[in-house]
């Protein structure tokens, strides 16, 4: 397998919040980002802006952050990450499929919605957000990974680490072990197997209860697994 360090990283959907967090922090990490969206213009001008402010915290590591449309990132990365919202999900990876094909998919979206009550769960009929991405991509070696990092978070780079564990669920064991690796490139970060795809739903859904402590508590909560 190629060292992590020196894969390249897309991220479709990557000029929203949590896009462009992980792709900021990996850029000071050294990692080479692509950052994917519908418009080709936002993406060149988002990465940009996430690789100036990534040279500033990267301690001397060469920093590479391109923009492109999501089909552009897809083909040229080695590991695609999708930060899209849950509403364009079915229809983005559709397209791509052929692309994405052999490739490892790290999907971190969160089937969330909002009422009166707060944010809730929305119900995906293949019983999560992940296994949908699997059952669009049959092709591809999809993963769940870094559904609980506040993107809040990883944008504020006067943190110089970031605290919690990164679950990652999978049935390929190599492609797990991998995005295991890519999380450790986070600082303060690790990623844990959390268990097999059909594991993802409860991994999604405890993003909602994040949500639910961050706003009573005006946090920015994450995860940490005790005793591994």
């Amino acid at each position: 397998m190629t060292a992590v360090g020196e894969l390249v990283v897309g991220i479709l959907g990557g000029t929203g919040p949590q896009g462009r967090g992980l792709a900021v922090r990996w850029a000071a990490a050294g990692q080479r980002v692509l950052l994917g969206s519908r418009d080709t213009e936002r993406a060149a001008e988002v990465a940009a802006e996430v690789g100036a402010r990534a040279v500033q915290a990267s301690a001397g590591a060469e920093v590479s952050v391109r923009g492109g449309s999501n089909a552009d990132v897809a083909g040229a990365a080695d590991v695609v990450v999708v930060a899209v919202p849950f509403a364009g999900h079915a229809e983005l990876l559709v397209e791509l499929a052929p692309v994405l094909a052999g490739k490892v998919v790290v999907d971190c979206v969160v089937p969330m919605g909002w009422d009166e009550l707060g944010a809730y769960v929305l119900d995906v009929p293949e019983g999560s957000v992940t296994q949908q991405a699997a059952a669009l991509l049959p092709d591809s070696h999809v993963v769940g990974a870094f559904h609980h990092l506040s993107a809040v978070s990883l944008e504020d780079l006067s943190l110089p680490t970031l605290e919690g564990d990164v679950m990652v669920v999978g049935d390929d064991r190599a492609s797990m072990d991998l995005v295991q690796a890519l999380a450790g490139q986070l600082p303060g970060l690790r990623g844990v197997y959390a268990g097999r795809l059909r594991n993802a739903r409860q991994v999604e859904a405890l993003t909602i209860n994040l949500v639910s402590v961050n706003r009573r508590y005006k946090t920015h909560a994450g995860v940490r697994v005790t005793g591994v």
